[in-house]
């Protein structure tokens, strides 16, 4: 089991017992299937990124509190590296959840050939895109749209929404993600 698939399944587990929450309540809740719950929770399968949204979702809680590793500060001068690429996206948070600014920052890189498409996220989350290296495409409103580096976006997430690599090089962007909705 990876590191960040200890995370998911410890915060999965942790946020089910405090909410006092059965596997099917959970399953309710997040439209994720009470057996991938378990497996998820046991280590014995790592969510998508499409998944570990509907549970983020389901759980109203910021994206990054299934990735923090548990009991450890996250030290923002130390970032973490983003492993070698192969077929997957990479997500790794640079500044978790603050609950002062509402918002999280995370380096997400693309692999050639990649696409990820979401589906909508809760009402009140902006999520601002801005290309550090390479070009990617973002989908959104039905069309997909060319981000270039140093080019940004920013969209209402409550919408079917998408990232796609459609360059030989692997394509790098910032997401930083904004709660207007939590209070």
């Amino acid at each position: 089991m990876t590191p960040v698939s200890k995370n998911i399944a410890y915060h999965l587990k942790k946020l089910r017992k405090e909410l006092g929450w059965s596997l099917d309540r959970t399953a309710q809740e997040t439209g994720v299937s009470k057996a991938m719950l378990g497996q998820i929770e046991r280590g014995e399968s790592s969510p998508t990124i499409a998944t570990l949204w509907k549970i983020v979702n389901g759980f109203h809680v910021p994206f990054s509190v299934f990735l923090e590793e548990p009991h450890l500060l996250h030290n923002p001068t130390e970032p973490e590296h983003l492993p070698s690429v192969g077929s997957k996206m990479y997500v790794n948070p640079i500044f978790p959840f603050d609950p002062e600014l509402k918002c999280e920052i995370f380096i997400i890189q693309l692999p050639p050939g990649y696409e990820q498409l979401s589906a909508p996220h809760e009402s009140g989350i902006i999520e601002h895109i801005v290309v550090v290296e390479g070009t990617m495409e973002v989908f959104l409103q039905g069309a997909w749209k060319t981000l270039q580096k140093g080019k940004g976006l920013r969209f209402d997430a409550h919408q079917p929404h998408g990232y796609r690599n459609t360059t030989s090089r692997i394509a790098c962007f910032h997401n930083i993600i904004h709660y207007t909705g939590k209070g």
